[in-house]
C-alpha cells in the first residue's frame, strides 16, 4: 500500500484542534451573552432605586422587630452580630448622637413615639442613609448596607457558566458524533465486503484519515474483484485447454494403440504392413510430442511463475532481418514460398528481448507450417507505422486445415509476450487468409 502524507490542516488531530478552538470560542461566547444580559436585568430592575429602597424597608423592618423583641440596647454588639450572622448579605451600622455629634433627640409630647416623628439628622461623613431606630436605651441611628448584589453577581455567573459548558459539550458531542457515525459506516460497510459481497459500496467523503481508509479499503475491493475476474478467466481458459488438448490428445493416441496392437501381432502381418504401421505409429507420436510441447509452452507463458524479461536496445532492421531470413529458410524447407518485403530505414531502435522475440516468430512459423495452403506464398511485410514497428505475416489457409480445431496455444503465446514487451499482437481470419501483426515502439 502506498504511503500518504495528508496535509497537517486536513489531518484528523489539526480538525480536532479546530473543533476544539470552535467549541471553546462558543462557549466563551455564550458565557458573555448569559453573564452580559443577567447583569443588565439585575442593573436595570433588582438593583434600581425603588427596587433598593424597597429591600432596605423590609431590612429596616425586620431588624426593628429583633431589636424590639430581644430589647437590645444600641451597645449591645453580641446582639447586632447575632442578627448579622442570619441575614446574609446584609451589613448595618449603629450609630449614637454623639458618635454623630447631633444634641440629644426630643420629641414633642403630643405625638406619638414612632421613629417616623424623629427628624433624621444629617448623614455627614457616615457612607449610606441613616435611619432613626428605637433600642432598649434610646433612639440611635443605623446606616443598612445591601451586598445582596454579590449574591445576584455569583448567581448570573454561574448560571453563564453552565450555559457555556452546555455549549462546549454539544460543540465537541456534535463533532465526535460526525465523526463516530462515519467509523461506523465504514465498519459497516466493510462487514458487508468481508461478507463476501463486494459489489458493496465503500463511502469515501472528506480528506483526513478515514476517507483515505476508506479509500484504501474500496481499492482493496476493487483489486480482489479484478483478481477474481483473472482467476475466473484463467480457470476458464484452463477449462478450455484441457477439452481441447484431451480432444487432440485422444485421437492420435487411439490411433497409435492401434498401430502398435496390431504390431503386436506379427505373424499375421507382411513386412509391407508391419513397415507402413510403423510409420503411420511414428507419425502419431510426433503429433502427441508437438501436442505435450504445445501445452508446455502454454504452462509456461500463462503460469503463475511469469516470463522474465530481458530488454535491450537493438536495432530494429538489423534484428528482425536476422530473425526473419531464419523463419524465411524453415518456411521455405517446408515446401512453402516466401514473399518478402522489408521497408524499414536503418537507425530505427527498439528496446526489447531478443529471445523472446524469437519464440514469436517460431510460433508464427510452426502456425504457418501447419496450417498454410502450399500452393500459395507466404507472405512477410516489415514497415514502420506512426512510430511503431510493424511486421505483418499472412498465408492463405489450406483446405485440409479449413476445419481443423486448434488450441490457439501457440497464437495466445505470441499476445503474452508481446504484451510483456510492451507491444501488441492481433490476428485476422478473411477471406480464407489468416494474418498474424505485432507491433514493437520505435
Amino acid at each position: 500500500m502506498i504511503e500518504r502524507h495528508l496535509p497537517a490542516s486536513r489531518s484528523l488531530s489539526a480538525k480536532l484542534f479546530l473543533a476544539t478552538l470552535l467549541s471553546l470560542l462558543c462557549a466563551l461566547a455564550a458565557y458573555l451573552a448569559v453573564y452580559g444580559i443577567g447583569t443588565w436585568f439585575v442593573n436595570r430592575f433588582y438593583m434600581s432605586a425603588e427596587a433598593v429602597a424597597l429591600r432596605k424597608a423590609e431590612i429596616y423592618t425586620t431588624f426593628n422587630r429583633y431589636i424590639t423583641a430581644n430589647r437590645a440596647a444600641g451597645n449591645d454588639a453580641e446582639a447586632l452580630q447575632r442578627f448579622l450572622t442570619e441575614e446574609n448579605y446584609v451589613s448595618i451600622t449603629v450609630y449614637s448622637a454623639e458618635d454623630l455629634e447631633l444634641p440629644a433627640i426630643r420629641r414633642p409630647a403630643s405625638e406619638s413615639p414612632g421613629v417616623e416623628n424623629y427628624v433624621l439628622p444629617p448623614s455627614g461623613d457616615v457612607g449610606g442613609k441613616l435611619y432613626p431606630m428605637r433600642f432598649a436605651d434610646g433612639i440611635y441611628y443605623i446606616s443598612i448596607t445591601d451586598n445582596s448584589r454579590a449574591r445576584e453577581d455569583m448567581l448570573n455567573r454561574g448560571m453563564a457558566l453552565l450555559v457555556a459548558a452546555a455549549v462546549l459539550l454539544i460543540v465537541l458531542f456534535w463533532y465526535t458524533n460526525q465523526l463516530t457515525r462515519r467509523i461506523i459506516r465504514l465498519s459497516e460497510e466493510t462487514a458487508t465486503v468481508g461478507a463476501g459481497n463486494l459489489e458493496g459500496i465503500i463511502t469515501v467523503d472528506g480528506e483526513d484519515e478515514i476517507a483515505v481508509l476508506a479509500e484504501d479499503i474500496d481499492s482493496m475491493r476493487h483489486a480482489i474483484i479484478e483478481r477474481m475476474g483473472s482467476e475466473k478467466r484463467a480457470w476458464e481458459s484452463n477449462s478450455e485447454l484441457i477439452t481441447a488438448m484431451s480432444h487432440d490428445i485422444r485421437t492420435p493416441m487411439t490411433s497409435l494403440i492401434g498401430y502398435l496392437g496390431l504390431l503386436n501381432r506379427p505373424d499375421s502381418l507382411t513386412e509391407e504392413e508391419k513397415k507402413r504401421y510403423l510409420e503411420r505409429a511414428y507419425g502419431k507420436s510426433l503429433a502427441l510430442k508437438d501436442l505435450t510441447d504445445e501445452l508446455f509452452k502454454y504452462f509456461l507463458v500463462f503460469g503463475n511463475s511469469g516470463l522474465e524479461f530481458h530488454l535491450e536496445d537493438f536495432d530494429a532492421q538489423m534484428l528482425l532481418m536476422q530473425l526473419l531470413s531464419e523463419a524465411e529458410f524453415d518456411i521455405a524447407d517446408s515446401g512453402l514460398t516466401v514473399r518478402r518485403v522489408d521497408r524499414l530505414e536503418e537507425g530505427r531502435l527498439i528496446n526489447t528481448d531478443a529471445a523472446m522475440l524469437k519464440r514469436v516468430i517460431d510460433n508464427l512459423v510452426s502456425n504457418i507450417k501447419k496450417y498454410a495452403d502450399r500452393e500459395q506464398p507466404v507472405e512477410i511485410l516489415t514497415e514502420e507505422r506512426d512510430g511503431w514497428i510493424a511486421v505483418t505475416v499472412s498465408n492463405a489457409i489450406s483446405r485440409r486445415a479449413a476445419g481443423t480445431e486448434s488450441t490457439r496455444i501457440g497464437l495466445r503465446t505470441c499476445a503474452k509476450i508481446l504484451d510483456g514487451l510492451g507491444g501488441s499482437f492481433t490476428t485476422e481470419k478473411k477471406d480464407g487468409r489468416f494474418s498474424a501483426e505485432f507491433l514493437l515502439p520505435v
